[in-house]
């Protein structure tokens, strides 16, 4: 695999990833625990957070022309 394959295809998982987290949200409003249905929105969103912060680390690098980065900021 390539760096264009690999940077396509980690792109394409977590938004595959996101999509289905969109499916996971309306099952939470069937629990009845509210402490339980707080913590799972909660971890929700940082999962969520942390794909586009991924996306975005990959697409910085596409735009770079694949020269590695050491920063940390986005």
């Amino acid at each position: 695999m390539d760096r264009a394959e690999a940077t396509e295809q980690i792109k394409s998982r977590c938004a595959a990833i996101a999509q289905e987290m969109m499916h996971v949200n309306p099952a939470v409003n069937a629990l009845d625990d509210e402490e339980t249905k707080t913590a799972i929105y909660e971890a929700s969103y940082e999962l969520t957070k942390q794909l586009e912060i991924i996306k975005k680390r990959v697409i910085k690098l596409e735009r770079s022309g694949g020269a590695a980065d050491q920063s940390t900021e986005l």
